[in-house]
């Protein structure tokens, strides 16, 4: 009976082993996530410190906003994540509190009755009259045997107590730190849903200001459109003349927009794509304050935004540099707007756009980390935002899953 409620144990203690193994590598992960968040927070407010409030747009508060509390929601949602997988962690560790105790109440038991009857037979006198008791050699020895192995067993009990009694020590303190954790959560998660409420409460009035006039932010927001979709054109425009330019070097004329790849450019463009996830970040402190993809106006749901690249707001007058190792191809120059860098990387090309100056010419091999020119920062309201680009030939891609985490 005993040994199969040993083996029962023993099987339970493996997998809640397992399980709390498994839950604390979620519970690294959700922590990490949560730093990440907070980090970009505070380097939002950082960023906004300064800032001319009162000249910006309600169209650029609305998406300050908007950002802070995207992030904010998300941060409570993990604080909830993590608070519950600590509940439930706490639960496992009680349990195995309790199962201890037992196992330590049962060694206890059988030490002391080991103790009794060693005390009732401990003469020395006793175990030689035990031994020369023996009708023969050969039981005296097992006899012998028996004492040893007896004052072994005891000595081993005695260990396995010393063991459990620490096991159910160390088990405690871990407990007693869970349970510390879980209410630091708690009382973080309070704060940020009484921050989340402030600013839903900003957002609302905002919109409400923004719905009193909506035809005329509606045409603000379309005429932003037809600005970004004239940049849009004379970029594709640019890459197109760039692969032609290219192909008809190489002498290779085709119609398919892909680049002609020379052996260096195919390895070039090979170690491009083999570092997907973790390009360096074109500028040194950077948040994504505008997503790639399409998205509905936060003013105005009848208006479509066609994001082709990333938004990246930094500091004042930040550099720019190269992701990675390329070829400038192409200063950018836009009628009534500010310039652009187009790098090439073997059959893929990053756009760095919206400068107020820039340090590199077409033709110039350039390298990871290089500082290529500077991020421009409005007069007016003092805000620093790198338009960050990235083509596969003539083909849009998403720039946050090549970059590295931040």
């Amino acid at each position: 009976m005993k040994k199969q409620f040993y083996i029962v144990f023993l099987l339970g203690f493996l997998l809640s082993s397992m399980s709390l193994v498994a839950q604390s590598d979620k519970q690294k992960k959700l922590e990490a996530q949560r730093q990440q968040i907070l980090k970009e927070i505070k380097q939002f407010q950082t960023f906004l410190l300064g800032k001319k409030k009162e000249e910006k747009s309600e169209i650029t508060l609305i998406e300050d906003l908007n950002y802070k509390v995207q992030r904010r929601q998300n941060l409570i949602r993990i604080t909830n994540e993590q608070a519950n997988l600590l509940t439930r962690e706490i639960s496992v560790n009680q349990q195995e509190i309790t199962s201890l105790r037992a196992q330590l109440q049962e060694l206890k038991d059988d030490y002391a009755a080991m103790i009794v009857k060693s005390y009732k037979s401990k003469s020395e006198q006793s175990k030689v009259m035990f031994l020369l008791s023996s009708s023969n050699f050969r039981q005296a020895y097992k006899r012998l045997q028996y004492i040893r192995q007896y004052a072994d067993y005891q000595k081993e009990q005695g260990e396995n107590i010393k063991k459990k009694t620490k096991e159910l020590q160390e088990l405690n303190l871990q407990l007693s730190k869970q349970k510390a954790d879980k209410d630091k959560l708690i009382k973080e998660n309070r704060i940020a849903k009484r921050e989340l409420e402030s600013e839903l409460k900003e957002r609302e009035e905002l919109m409400a200001t923004i719905k009193a006039d909506l035809s005329k932010y509606t045409a603000q927001i379309k005429k932003k459109r037809q600005e970004a979709d004239r940049l849009d054109e004379e970029i594709n425009r640019l890459i197109r003349e760039a692969i032609a330019a290219s192909n008809e070097k190489a002498g290779k004329k085709t119609s398919t927009g892909k680049f002609v790849l020379t052996p260096e450019a195919k390895k070039l463009a090979s170690n491009f794509e083999a570092n997907k996830g973790r390009l360096g970040w074109p500028v040194e402190r950077g948040i994504i304050k505008g997503k790639f993809g399409k998205t509905r106006s936060l003013t105005d749901n009848t208006v479509e935004v066609n994001n082709s690249g990333i938004k990246i707001a930094t500091t004042n007058d930040a550099d720019v540099k190269a992701v990675f190792n390329g070829e400038v191809s192409r200063i950018i120059i836009v009628k009534n707007a500010n310039p652009g860098i187009m790098v090439r990387h073997g059959n893929y090309v990053t756009i760095y756009y919206n400068l107020s100056k820039v340090f590199v010419k077409p033709g110039d091999k350039i390298s990871t980390g290089q500082i290529i020119g500077k991020v421009f920062t409005s007069k007016v309201t003092g805000e620093s935002l790198l338009d960050f680009r990235l083509f596969k030939n003539n083909q849009k891609l998403n720039p946050e899953y090549w970059l590295a985490k931040n």
